[in-house]
C-alpha cells in the first residue's frame, strides 16, 4: 500500500468513527465547481489552494493541510472550520513579503493550528470582527490603521482558537485578536515582529486565555490594547524581546480604559534584545509595562534580568495607570524592579514581590492590596483624564532594531500529538474553566 493511499484510508476511519459519514472526503475532483460541503478537505490531495479549501467544507469541517510551502492569503469566513496543518513546521504559509496577512479569520468559532505563517507586511493570523475587505487586505483590523472603530457595526467575533502556531517575520503582529472574544491562544510562537508577538486588543468582556505561548526576538512580546474583563494571560515565556509584555489603553481603538486583566505565572526575562526589530516608540528592556491600565492583577510571575524596569505603571495618553496590584512575583536584578510613574500614586498596590530596588523608593503597600473590589469597579467607569509627570526607570539606550526581514527563522517547534487522527474541535464555549491558581510562580530554570 502506498504512503497517500494509507493516509487515505487513515482519514477515512477518522471521519466515519469521529466524525459521521456524510460527505467525509471531498467529493469532486481538484478545482470542480458546485461540490456539497465536505466535513473534510485535504490540502493539495482534493484541492491545491488552502482558499478554495476552506471555501469547500461544510461548517464544523476539517481542512487538514500536507507539507507544503503554500503562497497565498487565506480568509476562513464559514463558522467552526477548523484548519490544521499536518506538521507544524512543514505547512507553511508564505508572504513572500508581498502580502498583507496569512490567515485572517471572521467566521465565528474557527481554529488554526499546527502550521507555520511568516513573511507577510502585516499580520501572521488574524481573528476579527472587522469584515471590510478592504480593510482586511489592506492588513487593517484596528488601531490607527483603521478608522471606523466602530463596535456596533463590527461586532466582535465570538470563538476563537490558535493551537500549535509558529508564527515569524510578519511586519506588525503573529497572533492577532482584535474585535473577537472568547476565544484561546496556546502553545504557540512568534518571533521577529515590529510590533508584538501576540496581541489582544478591543475586546470587553474578553473571556479570553493567552497560556502556554513562547514569544522571543519581537518588539513586544505580548500585548493588550484596550482589551478588559476575563483576560488571562497565564504560563506564557516573554524573553529576549525589546519589552516583554505590556497592558495599554488609548484613543485609537474602542473601548478604553483597559482593565481587569490577570497576568500570573509568566516567565518575562532578559527582554533587552538588539537583534529585534525597533519598536515604534523605542520601549526596551522593560519586563511588563502598564500603560494607562486599571485594576489588572499582575501575580506569581518571574519578571528579571530587563535593563530598565521590571515592572512599569505609567499614565499614558491621560489615561491614569490605577487600581493596578502587583503581588507575589519575583522581581529581582532588573535596572529598577518596580517603578510608579505616575503623579498620583494611590490606588496602585504592590507586596512580597522581593524586589531591591523601585521608584519611587517608598510604593504604596496596602494591606488589603488586591482585595477589595470597590478600587477595581471605580477604575472601570473613571474615565477622567490627567496629565501625571513620568517616574524614572534606569535610563537605557535602545539599540538601532533589525528590519523585521532580517531576524533569524526560529528552530523547529513541537507539533500538534495526534495532527492526523485527532477530530476537529471548533472553538466554541471558550475559554471554559480558568483557574489562574494553577499557574504559580516559574522557578529559576524557567528563564532558561
Amino acid at each position: 500500500m502506498s504512503g497517500r493511499t494509507a493516509v487515505r484510508g487513515l482519514l477515512a476511519t477518522v471521519c466515519l468513527l469521529l466524525i459521521g459519514a456524510t460527505a467525509c472526503t471531498g467529493s469532486a475532483p481538484p478545482g470542480s465547481a458546485g461540490a456539497a460541503p465536505a466535513s473534510v478537505i485535504r490540502v493539495p490531495q482534493d484541492t491545491r489552494s488552502l482558499q478554495q479549501a476552506v471555501d469547500r467544507v461544510g461548517e464544523g469541517g476539517l481542512v487538514l493541510v500536507s507539507p507544503g510551502v503554500y503562497r497565498e492569503s487565506v480568509t476562513v469566513r464559514k463558522a467552526r472550520v477548523v484548519l490544521r496543518g499536518l506538521d507544524r513546521s512543514r505547512v507553511v504559509v508564505d508572504g513572500e513579503f508581498e502580502r498583507a496577512n496569512g490567515i485572517t479569520v471572521t467566521g465565528a468559532g474557527s481554529v488554526v493550528e499546527n502550521l507555520t505563517v511568516r513573511n507577510h507586511l502585516a499580520n501572521g493570523v488574524l481573528f476579527t470582527g472587522v469584515t471590510d475587505q478592504s480593510a482586511l487586505r489592506a492588513g487593517r483590523a484596528g488601531g490607527s490603521a483603521y478608522d471606523p472603530l466602530d463596535t456596533v457595526k463590527f461586532p466582535p467575533l465570538k470563538g476563537f482558537r490558535a493551537s500549535y502556531v509558529t508564527a515569524y517575520d510578519n511586519a506588525l503582529y503573529g497572533i492577532y485578536a482584535f474585535d473577537a472574544r472568547s476565544g484561546i491562544i496556546e502553545r504557540s510562537y512568534a518571533s521577529g515582529h515590529a510590533d508584538s508577538g501576540i496581541y489582544v486588543g478591543q475586546c470587553r468582556p474578553c473571556d479570553t486565555v493567552v497560556r502556554h505561548n513562547t514569544v522571543e526576538h519581537n518588539a513586544v512580546g505580548l500585548e493588550v490594547t484596550n482589551a478588559s474583563e476575563r483576560l488571562y494571560l497565564l504560563g506564557n515565556r516573554a524573553s529576549r524581546n525589546r519589552v516583554g509584555l505590556t497592558l495599554n489603553s488609548n484613543d485609537l481603538e474602542a473601548l478604553g480604559p483597559q482593565h481587569g486583566a490577570v497576568v500570573a505565572g509568566n516567565t518575562l526575562t532578559d527582554n533587552n534584545d538588539a537583534a529585534s526589530p525597533e519598536q515604534a516608540d523605542g520601549g526596551f528592556g522593560i519586563g511588563v509595562g502598564a500603560g494607562g491600565g486599571r485594576a489588572n492583577v499582575i501575580e506569581r510571575n518571574l519578571i528579571s534580568g530587563n535593563r530598565s524596569a521590571g515592572v512599569l505603571l505609567s499614565d499614558v495618553q491621560g489615561y491614569p495607570s490605577r487600581a493596578n496590584t502587583v503581588r507575589a512575583n519575583r522581581v529581582t536584578a532588573n535596572g529598577t524592579d518596580l517603578v510608579l510613574a505616575t503623579g498620583t500614586p494611590a490606588g496602585n498596590c504592590f507586596t512580597g514581590n522581593g524586589e531591591t530596588r523601585t521608584s519611587p523608593a517608598h510604593l504604596p503597600r496596602e494591606t488589603s492590596c488586591g482585595k477589595g473590589t470597590g478600587a477595581a469597579a471605580r477604575a472601570e467607569q473613571d474615565t477622567g483624564l490627567v496629565r501625571a509627570p513620568m517616574g524614572h526607570p534606569t535610563p537605557v539606550q535602545a539599540p538601532p532594531g533589525l528590519s523585521f526581514q532580517d531576524v533569524p527563522a526560529p528552530p523547529h517547534q513541537h507539533s500538534m500529538p495526534g495532527a492526523a487522527t485527532t477530530p476537529p474541535h471548533p472553538a466554541v464555549g471558550l475559554p471554559g474553566k480558568v483557574t489562574p491558581a494553577n499557574f504559580q510562580l516559574p522557578g529559576a530554570k524557567s528563564a532558561l
